[in-house]
C-alpha cells in the first residue's frame, strides 16, 4: 500500500487559500457597495465563510472557528470591551449547529441547503447578540424591535450572498480532499 503524502507546497497553498478566503471575508464586513445593504444591514460574511467551512469539518473545530471568528470580530468592532456583548458565542453556536446539520444527513451539499443553513444561522447569532444586549441591561422593547429588523435582513442577504462563498471554497476544498486520498 502506498502511503501518498500531498507536498507542502500544496499543503500550504491550501492553507493559504482558507486563511485568504477568512480575511476577504473579514475586509468585506467593512464594505458598503451600493444596492448591497437592506435596511442599512450588510450580510454576514464572516457567518457566511464559517457555515462554508463548517460543512465538512468536525464539531469541535468548528465550534472553535466561531469562537476565533468571533473574537477578531469583536477585536475590530469594540471600542469598549465592557459594555459591548461578543460574536463569539453566537458564532461558536452557528459553527457547532451547521456541522451537526451536516452530520445527521438533514440537508444536502447544494446551493439551496447551504443558502436555508446561513439563513438559519444569521437569525441564530442575531439572537444569542440581542439575548447578550438583554442580559446586560439594555431596555428589552429596543433590543427585541431591532433585533428583528437586524435578524431578519442580515439573513436574506446573507443567504442570497451565500452562493458567492461558498462554491468556489468548497470546490477548492472538494478538489484538495481528492487529490490528498
Amino acid at each position: 500500500m502506498l502511503d501518498r503524502k500531498i507536498p507542502l507546497s500544496k499543503k500550504f497553498l491550501n492553507w493559504a487559500v482558507t486563511i485568504g478566503s477568512m480575511l476577504a471575508c473579514i475586509l468585506a464586513m467593512y464594505t458598503r457597495f451600493p444596492g448591497m445593504t437592506l435596511m442599512g444591514i450588510a450580510p454576514n460574511w464572516l457567518l457566511i465563510w464559517l457555515v462554508a467551512w463548517s460543512v465538512n469539518r468536525p464539531v469541535f473545530l468548528s465550534v472553535m472557528a466561531g469562537i476565533a471568528l468571533g473574537l477578531i470580530q469583536d477585536g475590530m468592532t469594540f471600542t469598549d470591551v465592557a459594555v459591548a456583548p461578543t460574536h463569539a458565542i453566537g458564532l461558536a453556536i452557528a459553527g457547532g449547529i451547521t456541522s451537526l446539520l451536516q452530520k445527521q444527513r438533514y440537508v444536502q451539499e447544494d446551493f439551496v441547503s447551504i443558502a436555508l443553513i446561513v439563513f438559519g444561522m444569521a437569525v441564530i447569532v442575531e439572537t444569542a447578540h440581542a439575548l447578550q444586549l438583554t442580559w446586560m441591561g439594555t431596555p428589552m422593547d429596543n433590543v427585541w424591535v431591532l433585533q428583528q429588523r437586524i435578524a431578519l435582513s442580515s439573513a436574506i442577504l446573507s443567504s442570497l450572498w451565500s452562493p458567492a462563498i461558498y462554491f468556489p471554497l468548497s470546490r477548492w476544498w472538494r478538489n484538495f480532499d481528492r487529490k490528498e486520498d
